[in-house]
């Protein structure tokens, strides 16, 4: 089991990981965070209401399951939001340089990584 320092960096050993925070979909507000390239004050306050944005929409169709990962592809950047599996109303956010990175390791990383994280 990880704390919350500790689990930002096993997100950042990802070859091409630039940042990484994990925060609180209530109040929009980082837990923790590591690394630099974006502004992760504002990235975890706009993130949020992307989560908040895509529950609202999945209550509206009525479908009855979980999200396991909102990926955001930019020109040179993936942006990865992950809920937290073990505590309702945390996320991960995850940003890889999109020439430096591979996709399918950093989203398992972040699988790894939730797996793990203990509050």
């Amino acid at each position: 089991m990880a704390n919350i320092k500790q689990s930002l960096e096993q997100l950042m050993t990802v070859d091409g990981a630039m940042c990484a925070a994990l925060v609180d979909s209530e109040s929009g507000m980082m837990l923790g965070s590591t690394g630099s390239g974006v502004d992760l004050e504002i990235a975890a306050a706009g993130n949020t209401e992307v989560m908040r944005a895509k529950l609202r929409t999945m209550k509206q169709l009525g479908l009855d399951d979980r999200i396991d990962d909102i990926l955001i592809t930019l020109g040179k950047q993936y942006h990865i939001i992950r809920p937290c599996s073990r505590q309702e109303g945390m996320f991960f956010y995850f940003v890889l340089d999109k020439g430096r990175s591979n996709l399918a390791l950093a989203r398992r990383k972040a699988t790894d990584v939730d797996r793990d994280l203990q509050f």
